[in-house]
């Protein structure tokens, strides 16, 4: 027989129910406070240090103060502050620039320097469509001020970043030829294309291909230089990924996809351990022997590609230790103004499941980088090279009693890079959260 429940018991049982239920609301309530306070009173006194030290310096300082430099100086500030030493802050205009490099597009002079021993920049490549070749500079000539500056007292990256500019702008160089001739260019900053990838085959039908960074044309290029010195009948494959710090990780999972058989290249490991899987390699592969050459300056993901090689394929790393950076920073995150920051988010996990941030990678073969070698050279006198063109020679088991040469009439030339209304500055990263910046 069913029974009723008193008026009296449903009001104490409404009653129990509505005091479980607020105690469990205070209780979350307090602790979301307890988190939420904290934070709050951290930012507080962040900004209220922050205005207390404006209001003094516009009180105080003599000068004037540009309000779009000091905010630009402010965000340098934090992102040093955080002890991330791979994040970086970009103003609008260098964001900007960033997004013309990863497209393969620069706007600038069109060439390549080091800081030779005078101390002045030497040109070790001018790029085709540059206003340094319409010039005619020449490769083995020197910048020796830009802008009245004596290049004597600036970095390379310095040298760079001002060769570069807007387009339309000009820039007055002092240059002397390879033969010492000194004369002073007015030069007008225009749009030119680096390319990412170039190779030729050598005399001892070895493949030799140099990825210069990892940008959004490099599978394009990377492609076409695999498929035409394979079809050219090559024994084995040369890749130089020296002084290549990296880039973009997706385009360097994809040249590492083309060459090395199924399985999964690389991780990325969160701070709560949570790995996820950010690139995996299908079926299709190159069976050929393959060295890979490193140095000091291979960074991110070009150490990807050299580890990712050897622990796949097998392949000799020959040069010097790489650098030891195995970390992968987010997309970069545009702000409102136009500038954007990039932060690390994880750390790059080899198929092998180690990490080489920190240490690098150890070669196989260690020769020393000569300091003599002319750019346009012979493969054959840079040292690194013909070292891991020999190597290559060993693995296909031909004689190694003479260092494999190279002979101009037999290049292939440099691989054509996408034209820029094929390049795309950005990359669809739903399936990937984040990817190694830059650089």
């Amino acid at each position: 027989m069913n029974k009723k429940i008193s008026v009296s018991l449903a009001l104490t049982i409404a009653i129990i129910a509505m005091t479980v239920t607020f105690s469990v609301t205070m209780i979350l309530a307090r602790q979301i406070f307890d988190q939420t306070i904290p934070s709050v009173q951290e930012k507080e006194s962040m900004y209220s240090k922050l205005a207390e030290l404006d209001k003094y310096v516009r009180a105080n300082y003599y000068g004037d103060i540009q309000d779009s430099t000091l905010f630009d100086m402010i965000s340098y500030g934090y992102i040093l502050g955080t002890g991330d030493r791979n994040a970086t802050y970009y103003s609008a205009k260098q964001y900007t620039e960033l997004l013309e490099v990863q497209s393969g597009n620069i706007v600038g002079v069109g060439v390549d320097v080091v800081k030779d021993t005078s101390g002045y920049a030497r040109i070790t490549q001018i790029y085709s469509g540059s206003p340094a070749e319409e010039l005619g500079l020449q490769v083995g000539g020197f910048i020796t001020d830009i802008d009245g500056a004596d290049v004597k007292n600036l970095t390379r990256d310095n040298v760079l970043t001002r060769l570069q500019g807007e387009s339309g702008t000009q820039v007055v160089l002092g240059y002397m030829s390879p033969d010492s001739e000194t004369a002073e260019y007015t030069v007008i900053r225009s749009k030119y294309v680096i390319p990412s990838v170039e190779y030729q085959m050598t005399d001892g039908s070895i493949g030799y291909i140099k990825i210069i960074q990892f940008d959004s044309t490099t599978l394009t290029q990377f492609s076409r230089a695999v498929n035409d010195l394979t079809g050219q009948g090559a024994a084995a494959l040369v890749f130089d990924v020296r002084g290549n710090a990296g880039g973009l990780l997706s385009a360097a999972v994809d040249c590492i996809d083309l060459l090395v058989p199924k399985g999964n290249i690389v991780w990325a490991e969160y701070k709560t351990g949570e790995r996820t899987l950010l690139g995996e390699s299908d079926d299709s592969s190159v069976d050929l022997p393959m060295v890979v050459l490193v140095d000091g300056q291979t960074a991110s993901s070009a150490e990807l590609f050299a580890a990712s090689l050897r622990q796949f394929s097998g392949a000799q790393l020959v040069g010097q230790n790489t650098y030891g950076k195995g970390t992968i920073q987010a997309e970069p995150h545009r702000m409102s103004d136009g500038s954007a920051v990039v932060v690390t988010v994880a750390k790059m996990i080899t198929s092998n499941g180690e990490s080489f941030d920190g240490t690098g990678l150890s070669v196989d073969v260690e020769v020393a980088a000569s300091s003599n070698t002319d750019a346009g050279a012979p493969l054959t006198s840079d040292p690194q090279v013909s070292r891991a063109l020999a190597a290559a020679k060993l693995l296909t088991g031909s004689s190694t009693d003479s260092p494999a040469s190279t002979s101009g009439s037999t290049s292939a030339g440099t691989s054509e890079p996408a034209s820029a209304g094929d390049a795309t500055a950005g990359e669809d990263t739903s399936s990937a959260p984040a990817t190694s910046g830059e650089e």
